[in-house]
């Protein structure tokens, strides 16, 4: 099994907001990857919380959280 980089690139800063966004989506995928490791069991995983508004709520939660993150990373792009 391969280590999953969490942080690509190991870093968290960006040009754009736009892309800290893209970032953060990634990032949130990453952690899902590193969690469970078996891209079958994922997969099969999609169709349930694809149908489940709490679920797809939690995802944009950790969207968010990861999104602040890489903002505050950025100085807020300021």
């Amino acid at each position: 099994m391969d280590a999953v980089t969490l942080v690509p690139n190991n870093s968290l800063l960006t040009a754009t907001p736009e892309e800290g966004r893209q970032l953060a989506v990634r990032m949130s995928r990453l952690i899902v990857k590193a969690t469970q490791p078996d891209a079958q069991i994922r997969e099969q995983l999609r169709e349930v919380y694809a149908s489940d508004a709490a679920m797809l709520l939690a995802v944009t939660h950790t969207v968010a959280i990861e999104f602040a993150t890489i903002a505050a990373a950025n100085n807020y792009w300021r």
